[in-house]
């Protein structure tokens, strides 16, 4: 598809299938699941951050009426054994073996009749600790001599393995050009430090399962996921189990931004059920939520930018350390490639580091690593701007990546619409809007390339002529409402014909995950292709009827129709008439599709806001907030939106209130709600948004992945916006109003 094309119910907005069901308190999430006989499981996590364990005692807990099972590390298959290769720290992140590497790291677990019991078991476990110096941050990290989270991690992405280990799990860098010679061209070179605390991706739904294993070696696994296929997998691998002995139901999540894309509680809920022989849930409580599942990564960014006195980018050397928590595996990458990816550059170095540190590893957080390095090279854009005197907009304009541009991370881009979205900013009433005494505005340029992977569907047609589609992909953010549009296009029918269901590992295809924004695009895809296999399967059906050839016959508008010139006497056939005569004509109809996706379509955003700073306290109000954004084709403009005003919203708390706070032994000093401090619908104006339409070209009805993208910009169009009020650039997140206070009376000389 290279052009944009009309739609019929593709672009319309009709009323989400799970809605009702959710809105009344109807739906199940994951711990709503209760089965017969079922205990309740509880975690024992270390009060250390870190700490080696010399011994785990069961003993006393069994002894608690009540207490049907017990788990240590000592439960869990060897994490030497050769079956393990790949998934150690996984492994020992779900349940901790010779050290405990953040303060919350599970330790043992617990099963026993009632909540209570299931406490009290915990507290009668003898653990003894041998404590370790905490490393909780990028710059001690990184010192020479510095304490190690992990005697064993050498870095790697060097030329050749280091002759010791240290912190740094990883090194990897983007270059093109001559970077000294890029920079000697320069009329303005702006070099700048900025720093980005840990976060948490804020879901309301606490992770829960509930399993069942039986004698047979089977296990039934009920839980809040972003992917139940990934659930099984790393069950499996954990527990050293076959993914065929492992049946994993997705339960409804109540949200997940990509921290519910690994596992913490399953395997230890299922070992737990192997050793009672009865039924076990496992929920976290809000605390635990916080210290032991993965937040976002803290991160620490040098920029250098060098240009024109036009404006035109010549050359930009950033340097990104991002603290992956006790185990590799940052987002450093990725937050690489968005780092300069919106723009044109001829000269540039772009390197990362993936850092240990003694706190959770960290998990995805919608974009992951791109609001941290996109956050640094925004602001640093932001002063060039001023330096030179130009539009925030205008030089994002002069400099912008167009189709046929090659993105800093390598491939050259085909149709995309970041200049689409430049203009619609600069033309935007809100950008007209006269500012006031201690106002601000900020502009950002976010991005994300979007994903892919593997999705698989299932379209059957039902006896009556309504239709099932059967995906793998869990629903986070209305993706059935997508499939079922997309069907509707392709089969010509009411999208209220259409149920969808999300099938379990067993009545599914395998799905990848529901994250890097590609359900729409790569499950949609195969819902698409599913459905043209029932169109095929329709034409013959009623060829059969008409007695002519197959591909003597068209599919329009719901109907199978003659083609034209083809001699027959035949009235239009509707599917429900195609699906009643069925059994005469070869029995059930039903399409299915699986398929890696290819092509997705990148994202690029605009973001811009308007902020007033109280000069007396430091606190920052957030006036008018725009998202702009290219969806490639909005297939449910609704969610489309929504995807735009929830990124925004955590955008602009990560700029503002939202950090981790530990104190000098690694405990998490606000591990909830009241203490860590989320934006509320009180804090926000109406998040104003705009959907740009450039069609991806390598999708049938156009579209790109629309949620990570949202939440790449409002970090630092919140953070210039707050320069911009105040005269003050402060570079370490969060603007809290203590941190700008102190700013603003430095500025002053106070």
């Amino acid at each position: 598809m290279s052009e944009a094309r009309e739609f019929r119910y593709v672009g319309t907005r009709p009323i989400r299938p799970d809605g009702v069901d959710k809105v009344t308190g109807r739906a199940n999430f994951g711990a709503d699941m209760f089965m017969p006989g079922m205990l309740h499981a509880k975690v024992l996590r270390s009060p250390h951050a870190h700490a080696r364990i010399k011994r785990v005692d069961l003993s006393k807990a069994l002894q608690i009426p009540g207490v049907h099972a017990a788990v240590s590390g000592a439960d869990f298959p060897d994490i030497a054994s050769e079956a393990m290769a790949g998934v150690v720290d996984l492994a020992i992140n779900v349940m901790a073996r010779d050290k405990a590497l953040y303060h919350g790291h599970a330790v043992a677990g617990v099963a026993a009749t009632s909540p209570a019991i299931a406490e009290a078991a915990l507290g009668a476990i003898e653990v003894e600790y041998e404590l370790l110096p905490p490393v909780m941050d990028l710059d001690t990290a990184m010192a020479d001599g510095a304490t190690l989270v992990r005697e064993d991690n050498y870095t790697q992405g060097l030329p050749e393995k280091p002759d010791k280990p240290s912190n740094v799990a990883g090194y990897f860098a983007l270059s093109r050009g001559d970077l000294e010679a890029g920079f000697a061209e320069a009329d303005v070179i702006i070099e700048r430090e900025y720093s980005t605390p840990t976060v948490h991706q804020g879901y309301i739904e606490p992770h829960a399962c509930v399993v069942r294993a039986g004698e047979d070696g089977q296990a039934l696994v009920w839980c809040s996921t972003q992917g139940h296929f990934d659930v099984r997998s790393a069950s499996a691998k954990v527990l050293g189990m076959d993914v065929s002995n492992i049946k994993v139901i997705a339960s409804e999540i109540g949200g997940g931004f990509g921290g519910k894309t690994t596992i913490y509680l399953e395997p230890v809920a299922i070992r737990l059920s192997q050793k009672s022989g009865r039924p076990v849930k496992l929920v976290m409580n809000r605390e635990e939520v916080f210290r032991a599942s993965g937040p976002g990564s803290a991160s620490k960014s040098k920029v250098k930018i060098g240009a024109k006195r036009d404006g035109t980018f010549i050359a930009i050397h950033c340097w990104h350390a991002y603290e992956a928590g006790a185990y590799q595996g940052s987002p450093m990458r990725p937050g690489l490639m968005c780092a300069f990816a919106s723009y044109e550059i001829d000269h540039f170095l772009i390197e990362g580091f993936d850092v240990l540190v003694n706190k959770p590893k960290v998990a995805a957080y919608r974009a992951p690593g791109a609001p941290q390095s996109v956050y640094a090279t925004e602001c640093a854009i932001d002063e060039i701007a001023r330096e030179l005197g130009m539009d925030p907009i205008d030089i994002r304009l002069k400099n912008a990546v167009k189709e046929g541009s090659e993105a800093t991370y390598g491939p050259k881009f085909r149709a995309i619409g970041l200049v689409e979205c430049l203009e619609a900013a600069k033309q935007h009433p809100n950008y007209q809007v006269k500012l006031g005494e201690n106002e601000g505005r900020g502009v950002a340029a976010g991005f994300w390339f979007n994903a892919g992977m593997q999705s698989s569907a299932q379209v059957h047609v039902n006896e009556n002529g309504t239709v099932t589609i059967v995906e793998g992909s869990p629903d986070i953010g209305g993706s059935r409402a997508s499939m079922a549009l997309m069907c509707a296009e392709e089969l010509g029918i009411p999208y209220e014909n259409i149920h969808v269901v999300i099938g379990d590992t067993e009545s599914a295809g395998f799905n990848s995950g529901t994250g890097g924004s590609r359900v729409t695009f790569a499950t949609g895809m195969a819902v698409i292709e599913a459905s043209r296999d029932v169109k095929r399967q329709l034409c013959a059906r009623a060829a059969m009827t008409w007695s002519v050839d197959a591909e003597q016959v068209d599919w329009e508008d719901g109907h199978a129709v003659p083609k034209p010139g083809v001699n027959v006497e035949a009235e239009p056939l509707t599917l429900a008439q195609i699906a009643t005569g069925a059994p005469r004509t070869g029995g059930p109809i039903s399409g299915r599709a699986s398929l890696t996706a290819r092509g997705p379509g990148p994202g690029f955003s605009v973001n811009f806001t308007d902020v007033r700073v109280d000069r007396e306290t430091g606190k920052v109000d957030v006036l008018r907030f725009t998202a702009i954004q290219d969806a490639g084709k909005a297939v449910h403009p609704d969610y489309v939106e929504g995807q735009l005003q929830g990124g925004a919203v955590q955008g602009i708390g990560w700029a503002l209130n939202e950090e981790y706070i530990w104190d000098e032994q690694g405990t998490m000093e606000n591990a909830g709600f009241l203490d860590y401090r989320i934006p509320v619908a009180s804090d926000m104006p109406m998040i104003d948004t705009q959907i740009v339409e450039v069609p991806n070209p390598t999708h049938p009805y156009g579209v790109r992945g629309v949620g990570e993208t949202p939440i790449v910009a409002p970090l630092a169009a919140t953070a210039n916006a707050v320069a911009d009020a105040t005269g003050v650039r402060i570079t370490d997140l969060p603007l809290s109003p203590p941190r700008v206070l102190a700013a603003m009376d430095a500025a002053e000389g106070k």
